[in-house]
């Protein structure tokens, strides 16, 4: 993709993204860097720490210094561009900014964080801008699995954007056995798609069921003679056992059908599930056929005609030679 906001962003709160820190949030809650979907703001509402803000906001500064925030990131992984979105902050902002990268096994303490000494620098100091979206890619081979903002010297934030492939530990894998493939926090990446009007289709790989349809991946209606889909690219290669197509909340705009096709690389594409009626509402399971139990790198879902769809999961098992790959990319990104 030559956008990086077209990845996921490994930062938000529905992959399980967290702010653990922040050295000051006078004026708004650090939490508020990490929400889905942009800021919002309403002029006329005051709160007894002033102006109520959707986003992160620090006292102003009567000393030497800058304020900084530390974010776990709910899917570890390469960062290939973050994403600094002051708006609504005109008069607030910092007009600088860092945002730097570490790399730490199991669960660390706020206190093991702040005295670790392997941050490395993932956007060096740089000017920013006031009500703007700062977008800045970042060059990377490094597994991080928190990033840290630092402001210079004070203001505010309203959006942290982390986007890029996540990486997930294989010793988990492993231990987990079957897993979902497709899943963000997996490794499981979108690498192509046919319409994103509505909403992107990374909602499909996101951890947990859809809570309401604006939280699925949903199409425009077409009015010609083909068909909408999506191409993923699995954690590595696989033997799918079971797929899931998940309608949830979906009513009146479901797909009619779908299909699921799987390939080994740039080979051809084979069944996985063929064309199947679709339900609204409902989540699908199906239980691949032994004929289909064949290694596959990338899944492609088609929908027929268009529509929505909550999420796509593809339960598994990493074959011996996507183990190997996967084990070469994580060691090559410590």
């Amino acid at each position: 993709m030559t956008d990086f906001r077209q990845l996921p962003d490994l930062a938000l709160r529905t992959l399980g993204g967290g702010v653990v820190w922040a050295n000051d949030e006078a004026f708004a809650a650090r939490e508020n860097l990490i929400t889905p979907g942009p800021a919002v703001f309403d002029r006329a509402t005051f709160g007894h720490k002033g102006k109520v803000y959707d986003g992160w906001e620090t006292r102003r500064r009567r000393e030497p210094g800058h304020d900084e925030a530390i974010i776990r990131l709910g899917a570890p992984g390469v960062v290939s561009g973050v994403v600094l979105d002051t708006s609504w902050f005109t008069g607030n902002y910092p007009p600088e900014a860092a945002v730097d990268g570490l790399a730490v096994d199991g669960h660390p303490t706020v206190a093991d964080l702040l005295t670790d000494d392997g941050w490395e620098p993932l956007l060096p100091r740089t000017a920013i801008k006031g009500d703007t979206e700062n977008v800045f890619a970042v060059t990377s081979d490094r597994r991080v699995t928190h990033v840290r903002l630092r402001i210079h010297p004070d203001g505010g934030v309203a959006r942290l954007r982390v986007h890029g492939e996540a990486l997930p530990d294989l010793r988990l894998l492993d231990a987990l056995g079957t897993v979902d493939l497709a899943a963000i926090e997996n490794g499981g990446r979108v690498v192509g798609c046919s319409n994103l009007f509505y909403s992107s289709p990374n909602n499909l790989l996101v951890p947990g069921p859809p809570r309401s349809m604006g939280e699925g991946w949903e199409t425009a209606r077409r009015r010609d003679d083909g068909n909408d889909w999506v191409e993923v690219a699995l954690t590595g290669e696989s033997v799918i056992t079971v797929a899931e197509v998940d309608t949830s909340y979906f009513l009146h705009n479901a797909p009619g059908s779908a299909a699921l096709r799987g390939r080994r690389g740039d080979g051809e594409w084979f069944d996985l599930v063929p064309r199947t009626a679709l339900q609204p509402d409902t989540r699908h399971r199906f239980a691949l056929a032994a004929d289909a139990a064949r290694p596959a790198t990338h899944v492609r879902l088609d929908i027929f005609p268009d529509g929505g769809m909550g999420r796509l999961r593809m339960h598994g098992r990493l074959t011996p030679e996507g183990r190997a790959e996967l084990d070469r990319r994580w060691s090559g990104a410590r």
